[in-house]
């Protein structure tokens, strides 16, 4: 059954059409990648399905009624609230009532004395009892926890961009829709959470629409691909390297096309140029036809096409960047501590690390935005530093685009001594001559993204330093960048959550822990998860394991068995150890919860006994919530151990 349809819809601005007359529809269960150059009007298509924007031309069809939800590349929150208010309040309705409750304990700690706040939370934990309600709680507290949310209590207005993406990631989740359309979901996720989120996505019965350019991702979640491209879409079923062949076929079969509109144009643009009066009625038809076909030749025209990418850069001494026994810490949290570690001049290096372990707060100490709380950095006298900054990627809004690039360079050396100006430049990274000589204001974010990053580039660095650059880049951007970074003549370090893009880009990655350790790999993303997963392999051989099935929390069972052969992972023994003594303190827990929240229905007019079990209910809701979070993370674990365990079945 189709969950929803587009008909010949159009959209466009009044400097820009997006798309038109396109016509698609997605059926129940289905996982979709929607992928295109920034520009081209993915955002505006998902909000064209989800009602927040209307088509130009067309329509939109909903089947029955079908529940939507959107996650935008940039939420907005409107209102103070708390993590967990939000995502009470805009959750379903299970969750709405707990953000009834924690209102109505904010009210009674203010006044306890008003009996008919009393009245009203008795009658809330009733209906709350009646709805089976506390376990929709956890399961969203466990969500958060997941997208690596652990501050509940904290304001939204005190969170950072990605933290805030990440929350309305979580509502969205919480909220099982059946139709979920998800813009860049990726963004401000680092890569164990992307696992998670991977496995996730993939598993859960509803459809989905999403943006993203996170390679591997379409590879192992989506089931078909969507792509925006010169105002049409094209569709293909199967993975990312279904897409790609079919999409090698279409380009194949647009390139002889073009031969045979390049042969037809030369000959109308002869017949035009030999004098004929074109004002004859009969000969205007034929004029009509050279302005049409001039068009489908830049419609199709292949941005920077033979434009060769190894690039000239500046001399490079041997010494590049050193680091000496340097430690940060933020907050009393230890991000580093005496770390050294040297940058090589043909240095391609990875930073990784969850969200908060300081990666960004390394690459600024290196690059001196951030002195270190001891040790010291030095710098080679030869080093000229490129910085990629999303953070500070502030622009000129009237300026136009192809000002905003010759302020740094007009002209880029070629390895081979030739000139590559600032408009073939722009060309390459897919502005087409039309927009660079736009006012930067037009631009779509994430073009405005592709042309800071290319800025940064012409400024001939000899060190690039790359914070998060693949955040709302288009796959084909990354493909250039990616190629671009292949022939830089010069160290390269890259902080990324795209496994795809490290994959290609670095031979060594740094690894930050989150508690103030730092490891360094060698090889690219894929090598280094199988180095971790032989070291937790070689781990479980020493300490040994234990084995069978305990039942969890709020009855679900989790298999803890680790098998005999060598090649089978499991929980180590301290894991396997804490998993099962957090089976049975998480339901006493419970039951101490369950069994206060009934003295708080029945304490009647007892205001003092009321205030003294909403005390007890805080510390006790504390400790439930610790619990579940590392219950959650052990449980996460042994789930991947068993996928593993299945995998290896099928292989053998």
């Amino acid at each position: 059954m189709n969950i929803f349809s587009l008909e010949a819809v159009s959209k466009s601005y009044p400097d820009k059409v997006l798309f038109e007359d396109i016509s698609f529809s997605m059926e129940e269960g289905e996982k979709v990648g929607l992928v295109g150059v920034n520009g081209v009007g993915k955002s505006t298509l998902l909000k064209i399905i989800a009602g927040l924007e209307k088509p130009d031309l067309g329509r939109v069809t909903t089947g029955g009624r079908k529940q939507i939800r959107y996650l935008s590349q940039n939420p907005q929150f409107e209102g103070d609230f708390t993590i967990l208010e939000y995502v009470f309040k805009n959750g379903p309705e299970k969750l709405r009532l707990f953000y009834e409750y924690e209102q109505l304990l904010a009210k009674i700690e203010k006044l306890p004395s008003n009996q008919a706040l009393h009245l009203q939370l008795q009658g809330l934990i009733k209906k709350i009892d009646e709805e089976d309600a506390w376990s929709a709680e956890s399961a969203a507290k466990a969500i958060l926890t997941r997208l690596g949310i652990h501050s509940f209590s904290s304001s939204l207005n005190e969170l950072s961009g990605g933290e805030r993406k990440r929350i309305s990631l979580a509502s969205a989740l919480i909220n099982r829709a059946d139709l979920l359309l998800l813009d860049e979901p990726t963004n401000h996720v680092d890569n164990d959470t992307l696992l998670w989120l991977e496995n996730y996505l993939a598993n859960e019965p509803g459809a989905l629409l999403m943006v993203t350019h996170d390679r591997y991702f379409l590879e192992r979640v989506v089931t078909r691909i969507i792509e925006l491209e010169r105002g049409k879409i094209f569709s293909c079923s199967g993975s990312y390297g279904d897409f790609l062949e079919a999409k090698a076929q279409r380009e194949e079969t647009w390139g002889r096309l073009e031969e045979k509109r390049q042969s037809i144009l030369r000959r109308e643009l002869a017949w035009l140029r030999q004098g004929v009066k074109a004002r004859r009625t009969r000969q205007k038809a034929r004029v009509e036809r050279v302005h049409t076909l001039q068009k489908e030749v830049d419609q199709h025209k292949v941005s920077g096409e033979g434009l060769n990418l190894s690039l000239g850069s500046r001399r490079l001494g041997k010494k590049v960047f050193e680091l000496e026994g340097v430690a940060k810490s933020y907050e009393a949290k230890k991000l580093f501590d005496n770390y050294s570690f040297i940058l090589s001049p043909d240095e391609r290096l990875g930073i990784i690390g969850p969200n908060g372990s300081g990666k960004t707060t390394l690459l600024n100490v290196m690059a001196g935005l951030v002195e270190p709380d001891s040790g010291q950095v030095k710098v080679g006298e030869t080093v000229r530093l490129g910085y990629y900054d999303q953070e500070s990627c502030e622009m000129n809004e009237e300026q136009r685009v192809i000002d905003y690039i010759k302020e740094i360079a007009e002209v880029m050396p070629t390895a081979d001594g030739r000139k590559v100006t600032a408009s073939q430049m722009l060309d390459l990274f897919l502005f087409p001559p039309k927009v660079q000589w736009a006012p930067v204001g037009l631009l779509s974010g994430g073009e405005k993204k592709r042309l800071y990053l290319l800025r940064t580039l012409m400024g001939e660095p000899n060190v690039l330093f790359l914070d998060e650059p693949t955040n709302d880049l288009d796959i084909q951007t990354l493909s250039i960048l990616e190629d671009y970074l292949e022939n830089f003549r010069g160290a390269v370090v890259v902080i990324s959550h795209d496994r795809y893009f490290l994959d290609r880009t670095v031979e060594r990655l740094l690894v930050l822990d989150g508690e103030g350790g730092i490891k360094e790999y060698p090889g690219n993303y894929s090598l280094y998860r199988e180095i971790k997963e032989r070291e937790e392999k070689e781990a479980e051989q020493v300490s040994g394991g234990k084995s069978g099935i305990k039942e969890g929390p709020k009855g679900q069972f989790v298999n803890t068995a680790g098998g005999k052969k060598k090649t089978t992972k499991k929980l180590s023994y301290r894991e396997q150890k804490e998993l099962d003594e957090l089976n049975e303190v998480i339901p006493k827990l419970e039951e101490q919860a369950e069994e206060i929240r009934g003295k708080m229905e029945q304490s009647g007019s007892d205001y003092l006994a009321l205030e003294d079990l909403i005390q007890k209910q805080k510390t006790i809701q504390g400790e439930l919530d610790t619990a579940l979070e590392r219950w959650v993370e052990l449980t996460d674990l042994e789930e991947t151990y068993a996928l593993q365990k299945i995998d290896q079945r099928h292989t053998e």
